[in-house]
């Protein structure tokens, strides 16, 4: 296998993971629908920061020493776990309460929906969750050719998985918007807030309670 087979198999796999529905999809939309296009965005942006972090990670080893460590890897692991839980629950309570004025989220949430916070939430909840590592650390391998440059052909794959991430998430961003009548709506918002807000906790509960 050539770099260039290596990259075209290494995309099929990263499309259609990235296709498949998850916490990263339900975050970049729950942002795209309650508030806005450029805080969207920015989440998507931290998303794929982070996930090019972890392939950067696994392309020099650092992932590897991870696995090995189960000290380490369980601090991770909750820590993460306990992230999203955290934004889970708030979610939830946001929805419960009835926030939103139809324009941008209100009170102490609208005072968040900065570039740099909504960027650091995709960010932070990519970076802390462990298994975007694991992943990362046994899928690359397996796509690096013999006689390749180990750092620079999984930069690569991990710069090709998140070009892909950043095409789907501008769609599910745009899609938001083109349906920004419907989706405005109050109810149509605490509905969003409380889903994701259930996905996040279930995503944490189960990080928290999986091993390896």
């Amino acid at each position: 296998m050539d770099l260039m087979d290596a990259v075209l198999s290494f995309a099929v796999l990263g499309a259609l993971l990235t296709i498949t529905p998850g916490l990263d999809t339900a975050l970049v939309l729950r942002a795209a629908i309650t508030m806005g296009r450029g805080p969207a965005f920015a989440t998507a942006l931290g998303i794929n920061v982070g996930a090019l972090a972890w392939g950067a990670a696994a392309a020099v080893g650092a992932s590897t020493l991870l696995a090995a460590s189960t000290v380490g890897y369980t601090v991770l692991r909750v820590v993460g776990a306990a992230y999203m839980i955290y934004l889970g629950v708030r979610m939830i309570r946001e929805a419960f309460r009835g926030r939103g004025d139809g324009t941008a989220e209100s009170g102490a949430t609208a005072v968040t929906a900065t570039f740099w916070s909504t960027f650091g939430r995709g960010l932070l909840t990519n970076l802390l969750n462990p298994k975007v590592g694991a992943f990362y650390l046994a899928v690359l391998p397996q796509f690096v050719p013999a006689h390749a440059d180990p750092l620079t052909t999984g930069l690569l794959l991990a710069l090709v998985h998140d070009v892909e991430g950043l095409i789907w998430f501008t769609m599910i961003i745009l899609g938001a918007q083109a349906a920004r009548g419907l989706l405005a709506r109050r109810a149509v918002r605490r509905t969003v807030d409380a889903g994701t807000g259930m996905v996040l906790l279930g995503f944490g509960v189960r990080l928290g309670l999986s091993g390896r």
